[in-house]
């Protein structure tokens, strides 16, 4: 394994775990938000160092047909993923202004304390 590919599964490790404290943590519904977001971003990283080979080129534009080429696949993912991440994260700072505007806090020990 290569320093690139060990970087980018430490990276994405660390943002997988920097994302989970954040949500663990948290006292305040949009830093969990963004906190999920940070979570997300490691599953890029990740699926980013799956897919790198040394040497590889685009498997549009390969030069010499016997030149290995990158799998485009992890690539289509990565953008998939992206977009749902993307998405998931506007719906859920949607449901935070609406937490906000009907129950006046967005502090999720108070949340609770409203169960009855």
């Amino acid at each position: 394994m290569t320093v690139v590919g060990l970087a980018c599964y430490g990276v994405a490790a660390w943002l997988l775990l920097a994302g989970s404290v954040g949500i663990v943590r948290s006292r305040h519904l949009v830093h969990t938000v963004v906190s999920l977001s940070v979570a997300q971003a490691g599953t890029y990283v990740l699926l980013l160092g799956i897919g790198y080979q040394r040497g590889a080129g685009a498997p549009i534009v390969a030069q010499d047909q016997r030149q290995p080429v990158v799998d485009p696949m992890v690539q289509a993912m990565t953008l998939t993923d992206i977009v749902v991440s993307a998405t998931i994260t506007a719906v859920l700072l949607a449901l935070t202004i609406q937490i906000s505007k009907r129950h006046g806090t967005v502090d999720p020990d108070e949340l609770r304390a409203l169960r009855g």
